[in-house]
């Protein structure tokens, strides 16, 4: 019952804390490309670490 109620604690402290961000205006969490989602998010080229890890896998195959 212990474990219960510190658990309980706990997330009420952080539901808290969130509230207080949302109530003072904090800018939401934003992906890699600024929550906007424009064209300039668009990839045309995958990155070098991408492509290393896809050359990975084909060669497991």
């Amino acid at each position: 019952m212990t474990l219960f109620l510190i658990t309980f604690a706990v997330i009420a402290v952080v539901i808290t804390i969130m509230a207080i961000g949302v109530i003072f205006g904090r800018q939401a969490i934003k992906g890699s490309c600024g929550g906007s989602g424009g064209a300039e998010c668009v990839c045309t080229e995958k990155c070098d670490k991408r492509k290393k890890l896809e050359a990975a896998a084909q060669g497991l195959k």
